[in-house]
């Protein structure tokens, strides 16, 4: 197997990675911008105020965007094994 293949199933990988990842990361990116404005606003400053929404907004971006995910996960896994025999020889 030469270097140029493990380098573009690395990237790959991570491409696939980042793509399932980054709805989520958004979500608790956005929420936790807004409780902090909110924060900066009503001087609360309550360091476990934050965490709650941000794992209600994860849940709810991974309930509606799970189904593109996992089929974004199984279409990756699909090409990797379909290309294993041209990978190997």
């Amino acid at each position: 197997m030469s270097p140029d293949v493990v380098v573009n199933l690395v990237m790959q990988a991570v491409t696939v990675s980042l793509k399932v990842a980054l709805p989520i990361l958004l979500a608790g990116l956005l929420v936790g911008l807004l409780v902090s404005v909110f924060q900066a606003i009503t001087q609360i400053q309550e360091m476990t105020l934050t965490f709650i929404p941000k794992i209600l907004a994860a849940i709810a971006v991974f309930v509606i965007a799970g189904p593109w995910m996992l089929g974004q996960l199984l279409s990756y896994t699909e090409q990797l094994w379909a290309s294993i025999p041209g990978i190997v020889s």
